[in-house]
């Protein structure tokens, strides 16, 4: 058997939701558990301070990565004037997006400047590119939206690698998470689109569980490593509670959870041994 190890990526989603959530994923960051975060730029949280401490932070951890996550559904708001459809001015919520897209009734194009624009305060706020661009509740891999999605994303920062949302789980296992399966059926096209562009993405993914249980995250994070291959992903969401986040998000408690069992003593022996590495 081989004692080399698998480097994963295990990456925070929603960095610029609330302060809370950024504190939460900057001190993971810092103490080496994390190696990626995700950025908003729609979010009430995000801004030249707060990127400033993250890149702070990751320069104590050099390999963690800073993506962008697109948002594109409510109680957000776009950031190009003409964006449709809207539900009053904000994006849809996530299940009116999602059947759109099923519908073929989003335009691509407006996706597509709409993700443009999100690269773009990317860049302003860090001075540069994404290392990878994913999406906030898994838009980027919905029927239409992938399209305008990806098209942005390889004209704006091709070098960056995107985010697919399959797992290279056995069948059996695959069934028994109706969540994660969804994403498997729709992470089948956008790897298709994103090869046909030339955009690399992540080989497997993990980290989709009901958040309204609240489960063990240990448990859980037992069953993501479990043969998940190197370049894999985690996706996590660490953070403390506040009220701005009350105010943006059902997932609240359950982030302060996340949050305490990346920062404790029982995930770095989780790591060991699975032969998984962050660094």
């Amino acid at each position: 058997m081989s004692d080399a190890l698998r480097r994963i990526w295990l990456c925070a989603d929603d960095y610029g939701l609330s302060d809370g959530v950024n504190r939460a994923i900057r001190e993971l960051i810092e103490r080496g558990r994390l190696n990626a975060t995700s950025v908003m730029t729609v979010t009430p949280a995000i801004g030249r301070e707060a990127a400033a401490a993250l890149q702070a932070s990751v320069a104590k951890s050099p390999r963690c990565a800073i993506g962008l996550h697109v948002t594109l559904t409510a109680p957000f708001r776009p950031l190009t004037l003409h964006f449709r459809p809207l539900d009053g001015d904000m994006f849809l919520p996530f299940a009116k997006l999602l059947r759109g897209g099923l519908l073929r009734r989003l335009d691509a194009e407006l996706i597509h400047a709409e993700v443009l624009a999100q690269l773009d305060a990317f860049h302003e706020l860090f001075g540069r590119a994404p290392d990878f661009v994913d999406g906030h509740q898994h838009a980027q891999l919905f029927p239409q939206v992938r399209d305008g999605f990806l098209s942005a994303v390889k004209e704006r920062a091709p070098d960056a690698w995107v985010r697919q949302g399959g797992r290279n789980a056995p069948l059996a296992q695959r069934l028994a998470a109706p969540k994660a399966l969804v994403l498997d059926t729709l992470s089948a096209q956008f790897r298709k689109k994103a090869a046909k562009l030339g955009l690399r993405f992540n080989p497997a993914f993990d980290g989709a569980y009901d958040f309204a249980h609240a489960p063990d995250f240990g448990t859980l994070m037992r069953g993501f490593l479990d043969g998940l291959p190197e370049g894999g992903l985690v996706m996590c969401h660490p953070g403390f509670v506040d009220e701005t986040l009350k105010s943006l998000d059902p997932l609240t408690t359950q982030r302060e959870k996340e949050h305490a069992y990346l920062a404790g003593d029982e995930f770095p022996g989780l790591l060991a041994l699975n032969k998984v590495t962050l660094a």
